[in-house]
Parts: C-alpha cells; structure tokens; sequence
C-alpha cells in the first residue's frame, strides 16, 4: 500500500493568521420591520446578505446620530421603505468577528418598526441577493442568527399584547 503524500496536505493546516493586533468596537443598530398583511396576519421583512444569510435592516452609527435614527436611517437605505414608524427598544445583541489582524467587537441595538405607506415598495441594494416579506413563522425559520430570532419572538409578543 503507497505512503500517502501528506506533504500535500500540510499546506492547508500550517496557515497562521495574524495574531490579534488591535480591538476594535463597532456600535449598530436596526429593526424587526413588520407590517399586516390583507388578512391581518404580521408579516417580517428580511434581508438576504452576500452570504445567502436571511438578517433584518442594519447598520453602523454614524457620527452625532442616535441608534434609533441609524435604524430608520438604515431601514430606508437598505429597504427602500421611508415611511415607518419605531415603535419601542427591543434589546441589544452583540456579535464578534475577525477582520485580519483586529477583532471586532459589534453591539447592535435592535427596535421594533412598524412599515407604513406602500410597504410593497421595498428594494433591495447591490450587495443583497434578496430582500422579502415573510410571514412571521417563516421569518424565524428563516433568520440566520439565533439572537435576532430570540428578539423577533419578543416583538411578536409585544405586538400581541399592545395590539399594534
């Protein structure tokens, strides 16, 4: 039986990343975007990134700008929809990740916003593959991150509850 050639193979075990140089904090904020359909079932809009993972409207902070208007700032951009309404703090989630040589640190602060006007308007941006209103049990099958998915169980109740 041949020796196998493992020499081949080292090279996709030995690569090193660069160790971590610098920390790096970057503040976000976005929304669980609902709407009622003609039935009056809710409805959630996601996004669908480069990576094919279904997300909710988010972004960084800009400079004097409050998480809140990042959110509707953000809802617009990324959605199309300029007309909504926030409609409360849901909570915040944080996230983690390495960008070469700096981990960053991502807290995101997550609102409930309630879309208005012609809210099948929506369009997506270049770097999206999808853009979509799902029902909202479709919506949490379909959410990528578990975090954002524990909040839409949250804005679902407080719609319950304040009948919004």
């Amino acid at each position: 039986m041949p020796t196998p050639k493992f020499n081949k193979f080292k090279q996709y075990f030995n690569r090193q990343k660069p160790s971590i140089q610098e920390i790096v904090r970057e503040p976000t904020a976005g929304g669980i975007v609902y709407r009622r359909d003609k039935n009056n079932q809710v409805e959630i809009l996601l996004i669908q990134d480069a990576k094919d993972r279904w997300t909710i409207p988010k972004g960084h902070i800009e400079e004097g700008e409050t998480a809140q208007q990042t959110a509707k700032r953000e809802i617009g951009e990324e959605a199309g929809l300029k007309k909504v309404e926030v409609l409360g703090w849901l909570g915040k989630i944080h996230f983690r990740y390495r960008r070469v040589d700096k981990l960053v640190l991502m807290t995101t602060q997550i609102y409930l916003v309630k879309a208005l006007g012609d809210t099948n308007a929506i369009k997506k941006e270049d770097w999206m593959n999808d853009i979509r209103w799902f029902s909202f049990h479709d919506a949490l099958d379909e959410i990528e991150y578990e975090d954002i998915g524990k909040l839409m169980l949250l804005a679902m109740k407080k719609i319950r509850q304040e009948n919004l």
